[in-house]
C-alpha cells in the first residue's frame, strides 16, 4: 500500500477485512465506508499479493533447493563411478 494516504494503514486493513468476509458487494462496502470503491478493491487486491508473496517466496526457494541437490547427486554419482573403476583396476592389479 503506498506510503503516503490520507487513510490510517488500520482503517485500511479493517476495511479489507470487512470487505473479505462480507456479503455484500464490494461497492456497498466502500460506501459504508465513505471510501471509494476502486480504492478498495485496489487495498484487497494489494493484501491478496502481499499474502501470496510469502508463498510465492518459499517455491523460489524449494526450486533452488532442488537445484543444489540435484547438482549433488551428480557429483556423487560421478564420485561413485570413478571410485567403482578404480576398486576395479585395484582388483585386477591384486589379481595377477
Amino acid at each position: 500500500m503506498s506510503g503516503k494516504s490520507k487513510y490510517p494503514e488500520q482503517f485500511r486493513r479493517d476495511a479489507v477485512e470487512l470487505a473479505r468476509s462480507s456479503d455484500r458487494p464490494l461497492r456497498q462496502v466502500a460506501r459504508e465506508l465513505g471510501v471509494n470503491h476502486e480504492t478498495l478493491r485496489n487495498w484487497v487486491r494489494t493484501a491478496e499479493q502481499a499474502q501470496a508473496a510469502p508463498a510465492d517466496a518459499a517455491a523460489v526457494v524449494d526450486q533452488e533447493e532442488l537445484r543444489a541437490l540435484r547438482k549433488r547427486v551428480a557429483e556423487l554419482e560421478l564420485e561413485k563411478d570413478i571410485l567403482r573403476k578404480a576398486a576395479a583396476y585395484f582388483a585386477k592389479e591384486m589379481g595377477r
